[in-house]
């Protein structure tokens, strides 16, 4: 028998996820049309309207993910880990768009970047082996923040 649809912890894992969105957004939106970016946003940066659509798809994935992983398991320590995962990955998100957009540091950015894409590996991990599904919802998450460690070694 098919289950159905959990709406209250889906739409409590993408409103999470979204506000991690709207904070990050707050370092970063300010500073995208300034002079201090133009002068260091490397050549084969896509157009400034790309990054709002692409987030805005992988903060959807990512909220599926985390609403998979959390419905299949009753697990309170695998629960335990998925919220630690998770966590830590959305400060690390929010903390490289300070470092980077609201410090103007992409030599600190570019540093917190590799631990941000460790964190990644690691919710792929962790979400995979709960449901396969989850942990392939990440992939493209993954593949676009190890083209903005690129971006970021550029602009240093």
């Amino acid at each position: 028998m098919k289950k159905g649809i959990n709406w209250k912890v889906l739409i409590l894992s993408l409103a999470i996820v979204y506000l991690v969105a709207f904070v990050g957004s707050l370092f970063t939106s300010p500073v995208t049309d300034s002079e201090w970016y133009d002068s260091i946003k490397p050549a084969i940066t896509p157009p400034g309207w790309v990054f709002p659509i692409v987030w805005n798809i992988l903060f959807f994935l990512i909220g599926l993910s985390l609403y998979f992983s959390w419905i299949n398991t009753k697990k309170l320590d695998v629960r335990k880990k998925i919220a630690v995962v998770f966590g830590i990955n959305f400060i690390l998100n929010i903390f490289w768009s300070v470092l980077y957009f609201g410090l103007k540091n992409p030599l600190y950015a570019f540093i917190e970047i590799f631990i941000l894409w460790i964190s990644i590996v690691s919710m792929i991990y962790v979400t995979y082996k709960i449901d396969k599904k989850a942990g392939w919802l990440l992939v493209p998450y993954l593949l676009w923040v190890s083209f903005a460690i690129v971006l970021n070694y550029l602009s240093l």
